[in-house]
């Protein structure tokens, strides 16, 4: 446990990115929400896939946790959480989510960065799933990776299954209600996450990628969606796409909080 003086909070997580390899912190997720003062928490490094059963936590979960400064992060939403004291305490329900998302959206980047927010929500107005199949050499290079981490993490006492990579490197074309055109890489872990499911569940890769098209640009967009967006850590104007979310923008509810 950290000996730097800890801080109690408390977070609403929006965001899950895809497991990264980190030469400090193993492998670790980098997770984001709001709080009750509906202020963002860029939450890190989180060793997701070794925390015991009760802390995993899911997107519109209520966690209570024990977080440092950051010495190398000054980003003001980024705090360095202590993963043993994460505490999922209850859950958001979907008919506030639509309100909470509109609280949290903005119009565009630039209004974000005139509010010095490194987290934001965006409400994409048309989009497309795109994908690439990633080279052999590239699924083997990941594997071997996963696999050293999890091997890693075995001297902590904490067994994990290598991640398996996905086949796949998904992106996502957008445009925003003022039309601007905008281009991302996916890096939302429950968007591979979809795949798979989907690929065990129906006849074929193709088959998969078609449903979770389908999904993203018909379900989600016409009944409520927005894109979850991240600065880079040292490349500050860069906005990163790191969550899907889906709320239903028909059904307003006071929020719980």
């Amino acid at each position: 446990m950290s000996t730097l003086k800890q801080s109690p909070d408390e977070c609403l997580i929006l965001v899950k990115a895809v497991p990264h390899r980190s030469s400090s912190y193993s492998e670790t997720v980098c997770c984001a929400g709001v709080g009750r003062d509906h202020k963002w928490r860029r939450l890190y490094p989180v060793p997701f896939r070794i925390l015991q059963e009760p802390q995993k936590f899911a997107r519109w979960d209520w966690l209570k946790y024990q977080y440092t400064s950051p010495r190398h992060d000054g980003r003001k939403e980024s705090q360095k959480v202590v993963p043993e004291s994460i505490r999922v305490t209850s859950s958001l329900r979907q008919s506030e989510r639509s309100r909470l998302a509109g609280i949290m959206t903005r119009e565009n980047f630039h209004e974000a960065e005139s509010r010095y927010e490194t987290l934001t929500l965006l409400k994409p107005k048309e989009l497309t799933l795109k994908w690439q199949k990633k080279s052999q050499s590239e699924l083997t290079d990941e594997a071997r990776k996963h696999a050293d981490l999890a091997n890693q993490f075995s001297f902590f006492d904490a067994p994990a299954k290598p991640l398996t990579p996905c086949p796949y490197e998904f992106s996502f074309k957008w445009k925003s209600d003022s039309g601007t055109e905008h281009s991302h890489t996916c890096d939302d872990w429950e968007t591979s996450t979809a795949f798979f499911r989907r690929r065990a569940k129906l006849s074929s890769e193709d088959e998969a990628l078609k449903s979770l098209k389908n999904t993203y640009e018909t379900d989600y967009l016409n009944k409520g969606m927005r894109l979850a967006f991240g600065t880079h850590s040292r490349r500050k104007s860069q906005w990163l796409l790191v969550g899907i979310l889906r709320v239903d923008d028909q059904v307003q509810h006071e929020l719980g909080f």
